[in-house]
C-alpha cells in the first residue's frame, strides 16, 4: 500500500520538474508540503522495510533537489537544500530505532520553511488586492470636477506689463517709412529717453517692493519632531542610526545567530543609503523596491543586488547561514558604502 501511495507522486514530479527550470514559489510550497507528508507516511515505523524507506527518501530528494530554482516576484532564486540531503543520507543509514528521531528533525525544519512560505504567499495576495483598491480609489479621486484640467490664466503682473507695453507703443504712433532728409534727430533722442526713463521707474519699483513680496510669500518653517522609521517591517527609533544597527548585527553574529545578523545588517545598509539621500525609506517599500531605485547607479546597483540576494536567500529562503556567509556579507557591505 505504501508503494501505491508514493509511486504516482514520484512519477508526476519526475515528469514535471527539471533541475534547471525555475518553478513558481507556489509549486515550491506544494513540494515542501508533499515532502512532509511523504516523510510522515513512509519513514517512521521501526518495522518498515528498507525498500519502502529508500523509495520515500528518493521521492523527497526529487521533490526538493540539492539546488532548486524558484521564481518569486519576477526573479529567480536558488534554494540550497544541502542540509536536507545530508539528513536524508543519515536517515537512510540509521538503525530502525534512530530513524524516528532523525525523521522528526527533518519534518520540524521543513515545517518551519512551510510556515515561512505561507506567510510569503499571504503577503503576495494582500499586496495585490491593496494595489487594486488603491488604483480604483485614485481613479475615483481624479474623476472629480476639481481635478479637471483648466486653461492657464495669466497673472495680474503679466496683464499689467502687457498694458504698459501697449501704452508705451501708443506714444510713438504707427511706424512710418523713413525718407531721405526727413529724420528728426531730436524726436529720436526724446523717444529713447522716454523708454529709458520708463524702464528705470519699473526697475526701481521692483527693487523696492520685491523683498516685501518675498517675505510675505515665504512659508514659515515648522519644527517637526523626528518620527520613528519602519524599514522592512522593523520599527526603528528616531535617533537610531545605521552604525547602531550594524553594531546590533555584529552582536547577533557573535552569538551565532547569523540569519538575524544578515537581516539586521541589510536594514542598516538601507538606513545608511537613506541618510546619504541615495534612496528614500518608506514603510510600504520592499527590498526589491529599494533595489530598483538604484538602477541608475550601475556600480552601486550591482553590489546592492548581491547583498539583496544574500538577505533573501537566508531570511526568506531559510538557507543555512554560516560565519563565512556573514563575513562575505560584511565585506560587500563595506564595498557598497565606498561608492
Amino acid at each position: 500500500m505504501v508503494y501505491l501511495k508514493i509511486l504516482p507522486p514520484l512519477i508526476i514530479v519526475l515528469l514535471c520538474f527539471g533541475p534547471s527550470k525555475a518553478i513558481p514559489i507556489t509549486d515550491y510550497h506544494k513540494n515542501v508540503e508533499q515532502a512532509i507528508e511523504t516523510l510522515r507516511g513512509g519513514t517512521g515505523g521501526e518495522h518498515e522495510d528498507l525498500p519502502t524507506v529508500h523509495l520515500a527518501l528518493n521521492s523527497v530528494r526529487t521533490l526538493l533537489p540539492l539546488r532548486l530554482n524558484v521564481e518569486w516576484d519576477t526573479s529567480n532564486y536558488t534554494v540550497d537544500n544541502t542540509w536536507l540531503h545530508q539528513l536524508l543520507g543519515e536517515l537512510e543509514k540509521a538503525s530502525a530505532s534512530d530513524r524516528s528521531i532523525i525523521r522528526n528533525q527533518i519534518i520540524e525544519r521543513l515545517e518551519a520553511v512551510n510556515e515561512r512560505l505561507s506567510e510569503i504567499e499571504q503577503g503576495l495576495r494582500v499586496s495585490t488586492s491593496e494595489k487594486v483598491q488603491s488604483r480604483k480609489k485614485l481613479e475615483e479621486i481624479l474623476a472629480r470636477s476639481e481635478y479637471a484640467q483648466k486653461p492657464e490664466e495669466t497673472s495680474a503682473l503679466s496683464r499689467l506689463w502687457i498694458r504698459f507695453l501697449k501704452w508705451l507703443s501708443s506714444l510713438f504712433g504707427p511706424p512710418k517709412a523713413i525718407q531721405p532728409g526727413s529724420a528728426n534727430t531730436i524726436s529720436k533722442v526724446s523717444q529713447i529717453l522716454v523708454v529709458v526713463f520708463a524702464l528705470a521707474v519699473i526697475a526701481y519699483v521692483l527693487w523696492i517692493f520685491a523683498p516685501r513680496f518675498r517675505r510675505l510669500r515665504r512659508p514659515k518653517k515648522k519644527k517637526s519632531k523626528p518620527q520613528p522609521r519602519v524599514v522592512l517591517g522593523e520599527r526603528l527609533a528616531p535617533d537610531q542610526s545605521a552604525v547602531d544597527l550594524l553594531s546590533e548585527a555584529e552582536a547577533l553574529a557573535r552569538k551565532g545567530e547569523i540569519r538575524l545578523a544578515i537581516r539586521k545588517g541589510y536594514i542598516a545598509l538601507l538606513v545608511e543609503l537613506g541618510d546619504r539621500k541615495l534612496l528614500s525609506l518608506a514603510q510600504h517599500k520592499t527590498n526589491r523596491d529599494y533595489l530598483r531605485s538604484l538602477r541608475e547607479r550601475q556600480s552601486l546597483h550591482g553590489k546592492m543586488a548581491l547583498l539583496t540576494d544574500s538577505f533573501e536567500r537566508h531570511w526568506y529562503g531559510l538557507a543555512q547561514a554560516t560565519d563565512t556567509d556573514w563575513a562575505e556579507f560584511r565585506s560587500r557591505y563595506r564595498e557598497a558604502l565606498q561608492e
